[in-house]
């Protein structure tokens, strides 16, 4: 068994921010050269552990002695400690957080997500693919009605995610505007927490009053049945079905808005992989996984652990309630498991990427995403084939230091 040193003044600092939109931080690449594991300071003071190799990342995030509960005292945070909580804000905080499988370990977390497994099914995935591709082409019909240039994360990305979780949530059509705008308020002022937290709070008393409808006369959608199936026998409260929604929301609708423009201008800048994929549909899958694996929007976010008993992971000890973040921009990068990491193939045979995570807690709206994927980028280059950015790579702006990667926003022209 190797030591990693745990000298404070040998400890990098982290998060460690991306330099250039196509690649991860720099950093990675000689933590992995040095081992599977580095140990690093956060803003919060915490010292914790980075996996930054495939095989660890895979180990980490499978190991059932390995906790996501965000509750449990000392688990790692990368904020630094405010002031104590009041009993009524801390009150508020946990009733928030019902529902939130993320943050669940097993049994709880089984109980949970056996609850939406049928929901995000390939099978009941591939059954909305048409209402998929019906928002897709109203999309981009908006976008030629109002020619170039446009911003393609306003015009699509955003919204992509949004009006499809309407559908499936069951968002009477009449309201989808107001969820759509009040979803990207969130996502743009990700840089301002108590804005953020504003309009998030707004969205929850939202899908409460979407749950209480349901509850009252429940239609055929995700809350529908989940209230028909679980909350009228008394299986699931009405609090837990909100953060339920209100989880699914997020999670899928941040992560896909920005994962659609990044693919977008990924490809842009591969004009003869682009140009393979028009002219055979059939290798779009794979691009979106190779997509999923180049960008790694995501890296660490959702990937907080903590261990619950002394572990080994890659020959080193982690000690009973040290913390770990597991790096999936690094592990997608690991020159162990896959050659050539560092280049765009669409080729590429990329499914055990872990842009989805691994284990109990692999993303639930894995096949959503990947539909949603397939559906936008298939669409948008057949329908408008002369897209072409509008400026150069290094003019565009870039989430640099957030913690889902993308552009702020995306010009394009044909």
């Amino acid at each position: 068994m190797t030591t990693v040193d745990r000298d404070p003044r040998a400890v990098a600092r982290f998060p460690m921010p991306r330099r250039n939109p196509f690649e991860p931080p720099p950093e990675y690449r000689e933590m992995r050269r040095t081992g599977p594991l580095s140990y690093v300071t956060a803003p919060s003071g915490t010292r914790m552990w980075l996996v930054t190799r495939h095989a660890e990342a895979r180990q980490v995030l499978s190991h059932p002695k390995v906790s996501t509960n965000t509750s449990r005292p000392d688990f790692p945070s990368l904020r630094p400690v405010g002031r104590t909580p009041t009993p009524e804000e801390r009150a508020e905080l946990v009733k928030a957080r019902q529902g939130w499988i993320i943050d669940m370990d097993p049994p709880e977390h089984g109980v949970y997500r056996r609850m939406l497994i049928s929901e995000f099914s390939v099978r009941r995935i591939n059954a909305l693919r048409p209402g998929i591709q019906r928002v897709v082409d109203e999309l981009v019909d908006e976008i030629l009605r109002q020619g170039p240039p446009v911003d393609l994360v306003e015009m699509f990305g955003l919204p992509v995610p949004s009006l499809v979780i309407c559908q499936m949530l069951g968002v009477p059509y009449e309201e989808h505007e107001y969820f759509q705008t009040r979803t990207a308020q969130i996502l743009k002022m990700s840089h301002d927490p108590n804005a953020s937290k504003a309009v998030s709070s707004e969205i929850r008393s939202y899908l409460s009053d979407l749950v209480s409808r349901a509850e009252r006369e429940p239609g055929d959608n995700l809350i529908g049945r989940l209230v028909k199936e679980y909350v009228h026998p008394g299986a699931l409260a009405h609090d837990a079905l909100v953060g339920m929604a209100q989880l699914l929301l997020m999670a899928g609708h941040e992560t896909t808005s920005n994962q659609i423009p990044l693919g977008v201008l990924t490809l842009l800048e591969h004009p003869e992989q682009l140009a393979r994929m028009r002219a055979d549909p059939a290798l779009v899958p794979g691009a979106v996984e190779e997509l999923l694996r180049y960008n790694s929007i995501a890296d660490w976010v959702a990937f907080d652990r903590m261990a619950c008993e002394d572990i080994e992971i890659g020959g080193e000890l982690i000690r009973a309630g040290e913390g770990i973040f597991v790096l999936g921009a690094s592990a997608n990068r690991d020159e162990r498991a896959f050659d050539d990491p560092d280049t765009f193939d669409i080729h590429r045979t990329a499914r055990h990427h872990v842009a989805f995570g691994d284990g109990v807690h692999q993303c639930l709206g894995q096949n959503l995403a990947r539909a949603e994927l397939e559906i936008a980028y298939e669409t948008l280059f057949r329908r408008i084939p002369g897209l072409r950015l509008v400026d150069d790579v290094d003019e565009i702006p870039f989430k640099f230091t957030s913690a889902i990667f993308g552009p702020y926003e995306l010009e394009v022209t044909w």
